[in-house]
């Protein structure tokens, strides 16, 4: 089995989780395993929903509620904080078998504080020599971008959230 790489896709541009996806896509229509962990998102998306129909892809998501990271409460970023790091964990486990692991906005959870880098950092050390490892999100610390084989940065030039436009189905969502 060949060794398994770590992408990072990061950067202020739009695409990241796009192109975490598109390999994920790429990766089980050859067949093999492929795990998504979405972390700080909720609500439905496209690529979610389109994702959920193949048989060798699995979706996790952390609990979501209502409010971002920085509206909560003590009490409620702890909670999350909590769901966020069991879904890690869970992201982690059980990985016989699986070719390819996407950690959507890991890199947001882990400068929002919902995960400890440290222990991000560890487990993906000890991961699975052959398991291709995908990270999404802005601002990777150092330490992971000297762990990554991969490093793209999608830089935004112009975008029309500046303008005033919303988010749209099957395009940004």
């Amino acid at each position: 089995m060949e060794q398994g790489l770590m992408h990072i896709y990061c950067g202020d541009g739009k695409g990241k989780t796009t192109c975490a996806f598109g390999l994920a896509l790429r990766c089980a229509g050859t067949g093999a395993r492929v795990r998504i962990a979405q972390f700080l998102k909720g609500g439905t998306t496209g690529e979610v929903e389109a994702m959920r129909h193949l048989p060798n892809v699995e979706i996790l998501r952390a609990k979501q509620g209502t409010k971002f990271t920085f509206q909560m409460d003590e009490a409620e970023r702890e909670q999350a904080k909590q769901d966020h790091m069991a879904l890690l964990d869970r992201a982690f486990s059980d990985t016989q078998g699986l070719c390819m692991l996407v950690l959507d906005e890991i890199m947001a959870a882990c400068s929002s504080g919902m995960v400890e880098e440290a222990h991000l950092l560890e487990l993906i050390e000890n991961r699975p020599e052959q398991l291709e490892l995908v990270l999404t999100g802005r601002n990777p610390s150092p330490q992971l971008l000297a762990l990554a084989d991969y490093v793209t940065e999608m830089k935004k030039v112009r975008h029309p959230y500046d303008r005033g436009i919303a988010a749209r189905s099957g395009i940004e969502r």
